[in-house]
């Protein structure tokens, strides 16, 4: 479909706008609130382990980063204090240490008997006198002089609690920072020492998003303005042509509006995040929601398109249910996945549990594609029947397009595959952010193409299904649209020509020169 130049330099330049983000987002830097109500201790070797939080910290010489504990408490039962008395009333401590991800050999020690690795020191250590026969063993990082830090708290003879100091740990270096609760005590079994209240609050240098998410903000940002840009220049094209608009316009519209609002929401999510340090429930999960809502939405309407919906098809027929199905599968599992992925996360470590989440959105996009480019093929080929050229040369843009589109898609899955299998402490966080980043400028680069192929023009309706082009297929989704009474051919006294007939068995006669239908025994031209 044509567009006017200025239109379509305006587009392309949206749509560089969004890239250019890519370049300027690791700007910021912000960090956020871990609180916790009863996570237990579980067994690490001969320790016991509480996690505490994992978060890339950004490090600035203008302004503090830190992690501070506020009223962090444990609370160890009766029967834990009794055995601790028949011991001899002694001293059991809850230690919290504070390691950058790179300095994590620096926690723990190899065990004189047997070699193996513990997090507490044993006797054979102590003896040695590298250690304190029950505490943490840890060893200070050789590129970081007084890390890893440790904090203690101490459950006094007699005392059911263990609170530890408002204490702030201040962060001088960049880096992906862990917080573990440890303690070597066996009468404190896993189960018997639980975190009852408090939280920490890791802080960068300009706000509480944590590190892998920071540059998401400003990303956001702009891309509000790139859909508001297309969306401006979409409607006015709207408005202008209203009349001739055609109900896969319509469909484009709803997609430029519902990324808009997608994007718009991340971006407020992010924001409140960055100010409060506590993750908006609510907020999060309307941008998770609207967020699947365009995944499918845009996902169904590259499907019509690929179908020929409102250029050869003037319905779908019996593939409106199957399209109606898949649509809502998909949102079903991207809304489960993104919903479970963001709502209630702060921490930057990611849980096992999502690949479960991830597969059957994995599955359904293969659907997708394969339905898609099988769509396309066939209705390239009933063009090229129907000797459409104009209509013929909208739809290779459009297979170029989604070409494009998919190749980077499969390429940037065999990247994210590859990053996250391999960074398994979380040490290359500062560039985790590229990876949804980019899924969005690949969705917005095909809404573009779309937007610009189909929109809105005062011959809109050239390029629309006309009952005149021949047998529809709404009732059979694998039959051709015309069936050729005779092959195609030239003619001496005219250039070229084709015969078709339709549902209503009305025959059709096509030429270079215009298209005839039959009326009694004389064809009149149409």
């Amino acid at each position: 479909m044509s567009m006017m130049p200025s239109m379509r330099r305006l587009l392309l330049a949206g749509a560089a706008a969004a890239v250019v983000v890519v370049s300027c987002a690791v700007i910021c830097a912000e960090a956020s609130v871990h609180e916790y109500a009863g996570e237990r201790f579980a067994g690490v070797g001969n320790g016991f382990v509480l996690h505490g939080g994992s978060e890339g910290v950004y490090a600035s010489a203008t302004a503090e980063s830190f992690v501070r504990f506020e009223k962090v408490a444990f609370r160890r039962t009766p029967e834990a204090a009794s055995v601790a008395e028949e011991d001899g009333n002694r001293t059991v401590t809850v230690a919290a240490v504070i390691f950058e991800a790179g300095d994590r050999d620096a926690l723990g020690g190899s065990d004189v008997v047997g070699g193996e690795r513990v997090l507490c020191c044993t006797p054979g250590m102590a003896r040695l006198g590298g250690c304190t026969e029950g505490a943490v063993v840890y060893r200070a990082a050789p590129a970081a002089s007084g890390w890893p830090k440790l904090v203690a708290a101490s459950f006094l003879p007699g005392c059911l609690v263990a609170a530890f100091p408002d204490e702030t740990v201040a962060v001088a270096r960049t880096g992906m920072y862990n917080l573990l609760f440890v303690h070597c005590d066996a009468s404190l079994a896993a189960g018997q020492v639980v975190a009852v209240e408090g939280k920490t609050i890791w802080k960068n240098s300009r706000g509480y998003l944590p590190g892998r998410m920071a540059p998401l903000k400003p990303f956001y940002g702009v891309m509000s303005l790139a859909f508001a840009a297309l969306a401006a220049l979409w409607f006015v094209r709207y408005a202008r042509f209203w009349r001739e608009v055609s109900p896969l316009q319509n469909f484009a519209t709803a997609a430029i509006a519902l990324g808009m609002v997608e994007v718009t929401t991340w971006y407020l999510d992010l924001a409140e995040f960055d100010v409060s340090g506590v993750r908006p429930a609510g907020t999060t999960f309307w941008a998770a929601t609207s967020g699947a809502v365009r995944g499918a939405a845009c996902r169904v309407l590259v499907l019509l398109v690929a179908m020929g919906y409102g250029v050869t098809r003037p319905a779908l027929g019996c593939a409106n249910a199957k399209v109606a199905i898949l649509g809502a599968a998909f949102l079903a599992a991207a809304e489960v996945l993104d919903v479970g992925e963001n709502v209630g996360i702060v921490s930057d470590h990611s849980p096992a549990r999502r690949l479960f989440f991830i597969l059957p959105v994995a599955a359904l996009n293969t659907v997708f594609i394969y339905w898609i480019f099988t769509s396309l093929s066939r209705t390239i080929s009933k063009l090229k029947a129907r000797r459409m050229t104009t209509k013929l040369e909208m739809y290779r843009k459009f297979a170029n397009s989604l070409t494009i589109a998919v190749a980077l898609s499969l390429g940037w899955i065999t990247f994210e595959v590859h990053f996250k299998t391999t960074d398994e402490h979380n040490e290359r966080w500062r560039v985790a952010w590229v990876i949804p980043a980019v899924w969005e400028l690949i969705s917005f680069f095909l809404l573009c193409a779309i937007c610009l192929l189909w929109a809105p023009s005062q011959n809109s309706m050239r390029f629309a299904y006309s009952g005149e082009e021949g047998e529809d297929d709404t009732e059979h989704d694998d039959v051709e649209d015309t069936r050729p009474l005779i092959r195609a051919g030239p003619l001496s006294y005219a250039d070229n020509w084709a015969c078709y007939v339709t549902h209503d068995a009305k025959i059709i006669l096509r030429t270079d020169s215009g298209v005839y239908a039959k009326a009694g025994e004389e064809y009149k031209r149409v």
